[in-house]
């Protein structure tokens, strides 16, 4: 054999053994979406195997069995891909483009669609796995809990209250697509558990229909509806209509709790649903009022559909956590516990991880709000922000995935930054470009902007001399965000 030709082919496998692990990696972080993952390269550069790499990944390759298949697929194809070198007269042509395409994005998506009928009888397997383990729970009530923002501390604050009698299990950390729910019912639901609360998250229509046909909800919460993945979902009324999914699967005996604040879940509440809400216009079941939010936590009065009334307090700071906390009383109160046994669960509740969790060092004081990317969020985190004495720094990569509306919403969201900032640490500097729009008004040297979050803080931490600075830290983008 020509040796040439032998090391050509070497040359190909070799390039696609090194570009691997980063497509590979792409493809993990898109949730395996050949939309998603060709959308990040077009705006990144197509060939990002050679692009500069940002320091350590903020959320490494996990190289679960499936992100092993692929890497298997991946080179295998890139070996089929070298035979083209044995045209041994066309060497000089066939040799650089094999290996173009090894290093191009391409075997990663083909292997992504080899491996796709073998990935789906795995999935097949653990959903019989899961559907199995709950027909053998009879007497477990499944409550689901969505919304286009606080549906994960929701989750975790509903879980606190209703602890106060039941032996709860919740869906932990962000395990909120059908086959996360899948995995956190093989991995940790008991026969002991009474109640099973169950985030569910959408980025396309159909998502939460895939969850429910599995999990069987009995009841549902629907925290809001507002412009999020609007790169996928196109228009509000798509996202109200997945949220709805939830609604629709609840059947005969099944009890829907609904935020009435949002015009799109008024117009299509049942007549039977439970509402809530801050706004006392829309006449909710359960009402929030005399609400008091200051830089130490939060006070509040609410009203049941019954008439009774009861005042809370709790060290979660904002008035849209009072919604998050009025969405899970009006649950735990009609599955009947009293307002009042409530206040003590209220009391002790603590910030979900980077949602708005506050973590105090030195003169330096971040409010950390890294897993919320929606305006309405964002939005309420610069609120909290104000309570704050002292000189208030935004730390933001701005918000994604919001379609057309994307540089709309990022500069309203730097124009009410610019009303309550002193300084704005900008994330990546092509992609915060309509903030940087929306913060002009700050004097000059006050906004800048950087390619990582490390160098961002050190610019920050040297701000205003010894002055105690309180920084919110809004939104943290994965990798396949450059």
């Amino acid at each position: 054999m020509n040796l040439w030709v032998i090391a050509a082919q070497a040359a190909v496998v070799a390039v696609s053994a090194l570009s691997a692990p980063r497509y590979i990696h792409m493809l993990q972080l898109s949730s395996y979406q050949a939309n998603g993952y060709f959308r990040r390269l077009r705006e990144g550069g197509l060939f990002t195997v050679f692009a500069k790499r940002r320091g350590k990944a903020k959320k490494p390759l996990k190289y679960t069995a499936r992100a092993v298949r692929l890497l298997c697929a991946h080179i295998l194809l890139t070996c089929c891909l070298s035979f083209a070198v044995w045209l041994p007269y066309a060497l000089w042509l066939t040799a650089p483009a094999a290996a173009l395409v090894a290093c191009s994005p391409l075997p990663a998506a083909f292997a992504n669609i080899v491996t796709l009928p073998l990935q789906s009888a795995v999935n097949a397997r653990y959903i019989r796995s899961a559907k199995k383990i709950l027909r053998s729970l009879p007497n477990l009530l499944v409550i689901g809990v969505t919304g286009s923002y606080g549906k994960t501390s929701v989750k975790h604050i509903l879980a606190k209250l209703l602890s106060v009698r039941h032996n709860v299990f919740a869906t932990p950390g962000s395990y909120n697509t059908a086959l996360g729910v899948v995995r956190a019912i093989r991995e940790g639901l008991r026969a002991e558990h009474e109640v099973f609360v169950c985030e569910m998250g959408a980025r396309h229509i159909g998502d939460i229909r895939k969850i429910t046909d599995i999990a069987r909800p009995r009841f549902g919460v629907i925290t809001s509806v507002a412009p999020q993945h609007l790169e996928t979902f196109r228009t509000v009324e798509n996202i109200a209509d997945t949220k709805f999914e939830l609604v629709r699967a609840l059947g005969e005996g099944g009890r829907a709790f609904l935020c009435a604040d949002y015009e799109h879940i008024r117009a299509r509440a049942p007549a039977s649903a439970v509402t809530f809400g801050l706004m006392a216009e829309y006449s909710p079941d359960y009402l929030a009022s005399d609400i008091e939010a200051d830089s130490g936590g939060t006070r509040f009065t609410v009203r049941a559909r019954d008439g009774q009334t009861q005042q809370y307090r709790t060290s979660l700071l904002g008035r849209h956590q009072v919604g998050n906390i009025l969405a899970a009383i009006a649950v735990a109160h009609t599955m009947g516990l009293p307002l009042a046994k409530l206040a003590g669960a209220v009391r002790g509740l603590q910030p979900v991880p980077h949602r708005l969790q506050l973590i105090a060092g030195g003169r330096l004081t971040i409010i950390d709000d890294a897993y919320n990317s929606n305006p309405a969020g964002a939005e309420a985190a610069l609120d909290v922000l104000a309570m704050f004495p002292g000189v208030k720094v935004l730390v933001t990569p701005g918000m994604v995935e919001l379609g057309e509306r994307e540089y709309e919403l990022n500069k309203a969201f730097g124009l009410h930054a610019s009303r309550v900032c002193q300084y704005a640490a900008l994330v990546g500097k092509r992609r915060t470009a309509p903030i940087a729009e929306g913060l002009q008004s700050l004097p000059g040297g006050r906004v800048a902007a950087f390619d990582t979050l490390g160098e961002a803080m050190t610019w920050v931490c040297a701000l205003e001399g010894d002055k105690p600075l309180y920084v919110l830290l809004e939104n943290d983008l994965p990798d396949n965000y450059v």
